[in-house]
């Protein structure tokens, strides 16, 4: 020790044990946090597929027919079908994360966390109620 100082030159280390590359497989929540992390990857390529469509039916009928070819493919198939579960996990995650992300205030009651769950929901629903509709039609 210096005198005076109270600074020792040979500090000791600290006994920190060593963390599994692995530690996510421990735990279920720990496996659905990083299957929801993962789950951006699915939605980018979904995107990146939708302006891809976007660019086809924009250039015309041939193009258009092109990518309809190139997506009766079994390896687009495959991403885009591994994409839809992801991005309906990605989707109930997130519902039941809201309760956390946001607190509802009503008067000087705190709005229950399952109610903001059923919301989403509910909301979910109606949207997709409504663009169904609309594929279908408007009738």
């Amino acid at each position: 020790m210096i005198e005076g100082t109270g600074y020792t030159p040979y500090h000791p280390r600290w006994l920190r044990q060593r963390v599994s590359t692995y530690w996510w497989l421990e735990r279920w929540p720990y496996f659905v946090f990083i299957m929801r992390e993962l789950s951006s990857l699915f939605v980018a390529w979904a995107v990146a597929y939708l302006l891809l469509l976007v660019r086809a039916v924009g250039q015309g009928a041939s193009s258009y027919q092109q990518f309809l070819v190139w997506s009766a493919t079994p390896l687009v198939l495959a991403a885009n079908g591994l994409s839809l579960f992801f991005i309906v996990l990605h989707a109930v995650t997130w519902f039941n994360l809201a309760p956390a992300a946001m607190v509802v205030h009503v008067g000087d009651k705190r709005v229950p966390g399952s109610v903001i769950v059923a919301s989403n929901y509910a909301a979910c629903v109606v949207a997709s109620a409504v663009v169904f509709w609309l594929l279908g039609g408007g009738r």
